[in-house]
């Protein structure tokens, strides 16, 4: 199975970081990790990256409740950055609101909307999913 050269997790725990990472390794997801605790730390460093042409993340694993920049801002800022290459973005929260849920379809670079914890199988899904892309 291919995996992915670079994901990104954009998250404030670090017990997620740390599961999500490990789930990763053992799945043989990705060659590298990007993680940034706030959707305001991600933009300013994937803004440069976008715009200086460097690698930059195949995928992004994306929580909805932080600090400084939640999700939902880093998306309608995103948004608004020209990328050369398509980066798929997965919700992953442990909201369960169908608010939140029903949101997440409005923002047509989302993919899905993955309820916490990730496990093994899930993240094969996702590298199946974005692979064939």
């Amino acid at each position: 199975m291919n995996k992915i050269d670079i994901a990104c997790i954009i998250d404030d725990n670090p017990i997620f970081i740390f599961g999500a990472k490990r789930m990763m390794e053992l799945s043989n997801f990705c060659n590298s990790f990007m993680v940034f605790k706030n959707g305001q730390e991600a933009i300013n460093n994937l803004k440069v990256l976008m715009s200086s042409g460097e690698s930059i993340p195949e995928i992004i694993l994306l929580d909805i409740n932080m600090p400084i920049m939640d999700g939902w801002q880093f998306l309608d800022e995103f948004t608004t950055i020209e990328s050369h290459k398509l980066i798929t973005i997965y919700i992953v929260s442990s909201s369960i609101d169908p608010v939140d849920m029903n949101r997440a379809k409005h923002y047509e670079n989302v993919s899905n909307y993955i309820i916490k914890p990730i496990s093994l199988e899930t993240l094969n899904t996702l590298l199946k999913e974005v692979t064939q892309e």
